[in-house]
């Protein structure tokens, strides 16, 4: 290799000293109740994990310039004002931001490995996909051979065998019982990183074994368990609705937490694919030593992450967003049944059900605009991606943009749209069938639109009956228990007399009828009593 060669490829390595995010680093003094059982004298103090966001940012920075090749800033944040340009005639808009922005494509993958997520990478073939995969490996201190020889490939063919391992032949021909039976298992199975490459193309008995190891971090043949470690996931397919030679079971799409895109290649950088060639250049031989992660630090930075603050006036704000969807009025007579789960499992045609509630708001009643809700497993990847964010971009708590840019890739294959909601007839609105991304950040922008009008921030009666609860019930007279029960049936007699119902209003009503009873319960034990 010449000096030329070794020169330029040094310049590839080569980390910058300068921070990426100039400010002060968030510090993390806030007890937490695991400390007690923890051992956390590595990361405490002012030692090295104080700049741990400095270098998660110095990775994706490093893989955004030289590794991947993805010139897109489609997670976008501004700080004051943004300069716009309008072009074509379908009038899209381009955002120049204003603030720090980041590529989807390899920003999201990079978050999954720290918050130990599940995470799928969708596009057509050629696109960086399994690369992306591999550099996340390679990252968590595995070496090249040992990542791609872990790499699942999805094919008919495999077995769950292929899959988990193998009965050792001669155990099989000893053993007088199955747990007699030792089993060679995989190697894959051990790692922190995994890989699955187009998981679409697994058979479906196949896939229920992998859901086993995705969801409850043990393997199973012959009776024989197999405990594996948290990890970082990656799938890829090359459909973005998720098909392929066998359909994914719904368990195991449910238990993905995140879907990204990757984005088209941009012609305009075929000089740096010459300049790979002319070079014989590599990104995942040369990542540098600076940005490499020890299991250590990923459990550190993944500690750091789920301290990050979510404050109370924007939990309300999220909280205002996921009961949106759920309630389904044509569902029962009864309102804790009026779901649209209640509805799917009743085996009646949707459309049909959808038709029958009418008069509402289309913009109002967000949820017209999908045909589920939200599962609590969702909403608490929505919590934690929003805190991972937040912690990438060095501040110590979460703002409404983290949740904003957030929320579009972790709920892209969760929210199903109803497309024959009228909401989408609107001319502004078609191409929101298309585009998952930008109709669900679209709804969130609604949902808080609507919480604003409503001026829930300084207005909530649910919050004034909560905090009273929460205060507890020592020393609570039965006179002051009356007229609690009493303030939460004038309550409930004012929205009766609201035209229409909304996800967001029957939430409301069945937790005021949560503390009524717990209140009901407490005047009987004081009647008791006495």
């Amino acid at each position: 290799m010449s000096d030329f060669v070794k020169k330029v490829l040094g310049f590839y390595k080569k980390v910058p000293s300068a921070p990426t995010n100039p400010q002060k680093p968030p510090t993390f003094e806030k007890f937490e109740i695991e400390d007690l059982y923890e051992d956390n004298s590595s990361t405490k103090g002012s030692g090295p994990a104080k700049a741990l966001d400095e270098k998660v940012r110095q990775a994706y920075f490093w893989i955004t310039n030289t590794a991947i090749i993805s010139p897109y800033y489609d997670i976008e944040f501004n700080e004051g004002d943004a300069k716009k340009f309008i072009f074509g005639d379908s009038k899209v808009e381009v955002t120049l931001p204003s603030d720090q922005s980041y590529s989807s494509f390899v920003l999201l993958p990079l978050l999954n490995l720290f918050a130990r997520g599940k995470c799928l990478i969708v596009g057509g073939p050629g696109r960086g996909k399994t690369a992306t995969s591999i550099l996340m490996g390679l990252i968590a201190g595995y070496n090249k051979t040992d990542v791609q020889r872990a790499i699942q490939h999805g094919q008919p063919q495999m077995t769950i065998s292929d899959l988990l391992g193998h009965p050792l032949p001669a155990d099989m021909v000893k053993a007088e019982k199955t747990s007699d039976i030792r089993i060679a298992w995989r190697n894959w199975l051990s790692m922190t990183v995994k890989i699955i490459d187009e998981y679409n193309r697994i058979p479906t008995r196949t896939q229920s074994a992998l859901l086993t190891v995705l969801a409850d971090n043990y393997a199973e043949i012959f009776d024989q368990i197999y405990e594996c470690p948290d990890a970082a996931w990656y799938l890829t397919a090359n459909d973005d609705a998720g098909g392929g030679t066998y359909k994914v079971i719904e368990a195991l799409k449910d238990r993905i937490d995140i879907v990204v895109r990757a984005l088209h290649f941009n012609t305009r950088f075929i000089e740096d694919l010459l300049k790979r060639i002319e070079l014989n250049f590599k990104p995942e031989s040369i990542i540098p030593e600076e940005i490499i992660f020890s299991t250590e630090e990923i459990n550190t930075i993944n500690k750091e992450i789920r301290k990050i603050e979510i404050s109370k006036p924007l939990r309300k704000r999220i909280e205002f967003f996921c009961r949106q969807f759920e309630f389904f009025e044509p569902a029962s007579t009864r309102l804790e049944y009026m779901t649209k789960d209640v509805a799917k499992l009743s085996g009646l045609d949707m459309k049909t059900l959808f038709r029958k509630e009418g008069g509402k708001d289309q913009v109002k009643d967000l949820g017209s605009q999908s045909t589920n809700g939200l599962s609590v497993r969702k909403i608490m990847t929505l919590l934690m991606f929003s805190k991972a964010m937040a912690y990438f971009r060095g501040n110590k708590e979460v703002d409404i943009e983290d949740i904003r840019q957030v929320l579009p890739f972790v709920l892209h294959d969760t929210l199903s749209p109803h497309l024959e909601s009228s909401f989408f007839d609107q001319p502004d609105n078609e191409s929101l069938r298309i585009d998952r991304i930008v109709w669900l950040r679209k709804l969130f922008d609604l949902s808080c639109d609507e919480f604003a009008s409503q001026d829930l921030d300084r207005d909530d009666p649910v919050d004034v009956f909560e905090e009273e609860f929460q205060k507890g019930l020592d020393n609570v007279s039965l006179n002051d228990v009356d007229k609690r029960l009493l303030q939460i049936e004038k309550q409930l007699q004012k929205w009766s007399e609201e035209k229409k119902l909304y996800g967001y209003r029957a939430d409301d009503i069945l937790k005021l009828k949560y503390l009524h009873q717990r209140y009901g319960n407490y005047k009987r034990w004081l009647q008791w009593k006495k």
